[in-house]
């Protein structure tokens, strides 16, 4: 570790390291995996259909978080945060905007796949077009805000990465705060629980199941609910007592949802699969097995 910096207050040598490296870690799996998935879409005709493009979303989003841990890993090498207050206040709006963004298109891939299965209708490229732009301008307009003064952003505990604040856990905060959860946390996980209910019934009806209909929901919950949690006991609690090393693993469980997805949604998904393997192999994949198997 080539640096002079002193370490972060309540983390040993050893901790800021393994910190950074998990981030490396995720950020490279990640991306790499989400990479794959995007040069997929744009290379194999096959893939390109309107639901498919709601994966993309996902995958755009997620690398995006990937690229905020890579930030956040060399930083964390360093021991410190070298890009000022104002990249601080951009990398907390950049991971917010990410990670609202792969939540909502994870939602939308649920409404899509409700309809798909349930409701026997097909989505239309003007309909997924318009919900991705929905997902991203919904992600940007609650990532603003604390740049206008709505929630703040700062530094983490290890103080080599930023995201919003909790440690005031003062109005400002619980309102903003309330206000998120329900809107980027609780709407798109009551969507995707009652979609993939009702999916989940109509497998079991015909004895034929695609997929796992429970999985996108428990990535949601295990990956985001941590955060989600700390945040929310900062609302009426100070979680200041907490050990600073102890509050930095929520944001490393949520760095892993990019890997998670791209198994869930992408390399889970037997078109999409079929669709990667290949562009990696060049071996084509039948146009009548795609069109049956959208999901």
């Amino acid at each position: 570790m080539v640096t002079a910096h002193p370490l972060p207050e309540g983390f040993t040598e050893i901790e800021v390291f393994a910190i950074g490296t998990a981030l490396l870690v995720e950020a490279l799996l990640g991306f790499c995996l989400n990479g794959l998935t995007i040069i997929s879409f744009r290379k194999i005709k096959e893939l390109r259909t309107p639901s498919n493009l709601l994966v993309l979303s996902i995958a755009l989003a997620d690398c995006g978080i990937c690229i905020n841990a890579f930030i956040a890993a060399f930083s964390s090498f360093l021991r410190y945060w070298p890009y000022g207050s104002d990249g601080c206040q951009i990398h907390g709006f950049h991971g917010f905007l990410t990670a609202l963004a792969s939540i909502s298109s994870s939602a939308a891939v649920a409404w899509d796949r409700y309809h798909h299965y349930c409701t026997r209708s097909r989505l239309q490229w003007s309909t997924a077009a318009s919900m991705m732009l929905f997902a991203w301008l919904f992600a940007a307009f609650w990532s603003v805000m604390p740049l206008l003064g709505w929630g703040e952003y700062d530094y983490e505990p290890l103080r080599t990465c930023c995201t919003l604040d909790y440690s005031k856990g003062d109005r400002n905060y619980v309102t903003f705060l309330f206000a998120l959860s329900t809107f980027n946390f609780m709407i798109p996980g009551f969507i995707m629980m009652t979609a993939y209910q009702s999916i989940h019934q109509k497998f079991r009806k015909t004895g034929h199941f695609k997929f796992n209909t429970g999985l996108p929901l428990k990535t949601l919950v295990v990956c985001w609910g941590p955060y989600c949690l700390l945040c929310s006991y900062a609302a009426v609690e100070n979680v200041m007592f907490i050990p600073a090393k102890y509050r930095m693993i929520p944001a490393l469980i949520a760095k892993t949802v990019p890997t998670v997805d791209a198994f869930v949604y992408a390399l889970g998904n037997e078109n999409y699969r079929g669709g990667i393997w290949q562009f990696l192999t060049g071996q084509k994949i039948e146009k009548a097995e795609v069109d049956n198997k959208t999901k």
